[in-house]
């Protein structure tokens, strides 16, 4: 991958770590949210009801 080695890859996630220690937590919990608000989008009824309303004046 890329030419990167284990090593390689573990000294980049270290440095990643250092760099945003401060902005993990926030980062981690703003997308735990998006993935609450998506499935509880997913989950609910749509609230737009297109099916034609039945006129009790109607005779058919």
């Amino acid at each position: 991958m890329f030419g990167l080695g284990v090593g390689e890859l573990l000294v980049v996630l270290v440095i990643v770590l250092v760099l945003f220690n401060k902005r993990l937590p926030d980062l981690g919990a703003s997308i735990g949210e998006s993935i609450r608000k998506f499935r509880k989008t997913v989950n609910q009824a749509d609230e737009i009801d297109i099916t034609p309303k039945k006129n009790p004046d109607d005779p058919s």
